[in-house]
């Protein structure tokens, strides 16, 4: 599994609607991509969750790393390009992806990057963020926990959807969800 995330900052001034409106009209297009474990569309005002911009910022769970490819080389992504510019996409190796049969109700989402120090023990890293992940979804806390890791710039990611927003501190970035789009059946 691969997650993936690229991000549009936004003028404080923009008006956010036009991120609305897109989510709402494109959003079910990706319903049942294949390899596509989920697709979130998330976005973030200026204000809201400490943030000093407006934020579009669509997170990826593929099952296959095909399904990221055929998007990325998908006209749809060649239109979001020409629409908002070319964006770095990040990629992240999946440790682990747990995930409710209530994802559909997802409102809210959250991701921390988090720095891997040199020399780290990647394995209890790794079996500690499984832990978590499981944990946070077996408990009903969260409706997806996914964790993973970047060995270019050693980073990790946590990313999690939320009924509710929960507490977050300085370093989370917080979204609304506007749309889940997942594999189908």
């Amino acid at each position: 599994m691969i997650a993936m995330q690229y991000s549009f900052t936004l003028p404080a001034d923009y008006d956010m609607s036009i991120i609305d409106r897109r989510i709402r009209e494109k959003g079910p297009l990706l319903d049942g991509f294949p390899n596509l474990g989920f697709k979130a569309y998330l976005s973030a005002l200026k204000g809201e969750f400490a943030r000093r911009d407006n934020l579009y910022a669509p997170f990826y769970l593929w099952q296959e790393p095909e399904g990221a490819s055929d998007f990325l080389c998908s006209p749809a992504f060649q239109t979001l390009t020409g629409a908002f510019g070319w964006p770095q996409v990040k990629t992240w190796i999946v440790w682990q992806a747990e995930i409710s049969p209530d994802i559909a109700a997802a409102r809210f989402a959250t991701r921390d990057i988090l720095p891997i120090e040199p020399y780290a023990p990647l394995a209890e890293i790794r079996r500690a963020d499984g832990v978590q992940a499981a944990a946070d979804v077996v408990t009903g806390s969260a409706l997806a926990s996914v964790s993973g890791f970047e060995p270019t710039t050693w980073t990790r990611v946590r990313f999690r959807l939320w009924r509710e927003i929960p507490e977050i501190d300085a370093h989370t970035q917080a979204y609304r969800v506007g749309h889940l789009s997942q594999a189908r059946a």
